[in-house]
């Protein structure tokens, strides 16, 4: 075994030992990441993040945590999403999203369980009031965007666990199909490419500057997608790492100062440009558009 192997296998191996029902308390949402910070890099989230109304929410599925998410409860949309990537086993059986969604019972209940569950045919009033429920998503002209996507997963349950709709935001087709997913798989390519340990994520939205845009009244629509990584250990000297990051567009008729358009894309695509760039370029855009001064990981990944 290789030592890049022996490493992520060893991540795998903590992951699995921490139980979601050994370090949480039932129906007790945490005021911090102390129970999964093993998703960030050194084990520490980002720093700046305090605007009221923000939950962390350490995701768990089958007794395990699988990543973590800032959640906004008002928007029903996470601010972003946590982990560390893991490349799938090019030999396991093809995946196949699963047919029902997941939420957060402890987001709608004082004494809910911590591990996410599928919704119910009939859903709960105090669900639809503290999170997205997949009606919301019927018609309404977007998308389910996952910030940490199944293909950054390996095992099956790992993947399984991002189709919770506290890791979801209204993503246009085309950004969500197309170009961000472009982004999503060179991502994974340099990670199984050049990392020779953990890839730290995170994934998360920008909302727009005038005016708050929602789908049916109750679920925020971004304006932008963003996406940073850290791997601080990897092959040679290459200009993309340690950190590099991206922002994409999710509406195509905005203004061109965060993602310029490109002319000569096809009609189709047109306006839901990715823009990659610097750690600290990134976090300059977020401490504007957020009014937060955020840095995502700790002495920026060095």
């Amino acid at each position: 075994m290789s030592h890049s192997t022996h490493m992520r296998s060893s991540i795998g191996a903590l992951v699995l030992l921490l139980s979601c029902f050994d370090n949480l308390v039932f129906g007790e949402l945490s005021q911090d990441f102390s129970k999964c910070r093993n998703f960030f890099y050194k084990g520490t989230p980002p720093r700046g993040v305090n605007a009221l109304g923000y939950e962390p929410i350490c995701q768990c599925f089958k007794n395990q945590f699988r990543f973590a998410t800032m959640y906004q409860r008002q928007h029903r949309t996470p601010l972003y999403s946590a982990y560390v990537i893991s490349s799938a086993d090019e030999k396991s059986p093809l995946f196949k999203r699963p047919i029902s969604w997941m939420y957060e019972p402890q987001l709608a209940f004082s004494h809910g369980n911590t591990e996410m569950k599928t919704f119910d045919r009939l859903v709960d009033k105090n669900v639809m009031k503290s999170q997205a429920v997949p009606q919301d998503y019927k018609n309404s002209g977007y998308t389910r965007g996952h910030l940490n996507p199944s293909m950054h997963q390996n095992t099956r349950d790992d993947r399984v666990a991002t189709f919770t709709l506290t890791n979801i935001v209204p993503q246009r087709q085309d950004s969500n199909l197309e170009l961000w997913k472009s982004w999503e798989e060179n991502v994974l390519k340099m990670f199984k490419a050049f990392c020779e340990g953990p890839m730290y994520v995170i994934t998360g939205v920008m909302p727009y500057a005038n005016g708050a845009r929602w789908i049916k009244n109750r679920v925020y629509v971004p304006e932008y997608m963003w996406s940073a990584y850290c791997c601080p250990s990897y092959k040679a000297k290459l200009p993309l790492f340690p950190t590099y990051a991206a922002v994409g567009r999710n509406d195509r008729n905005s203004g061109e100062e965060i993602v310029p358009v490109n002319p000569n894309a096809r009609t189709a695509l047109r306006g839901y440009d990715v823009r990659m760039m610097p750690l600290n370029t990134l976090e300059g855009i977020l401490a504007q558009r957020l009014n937060m001064p955020i840095s995502l990981f700790e002495g920026r990944c060095q």
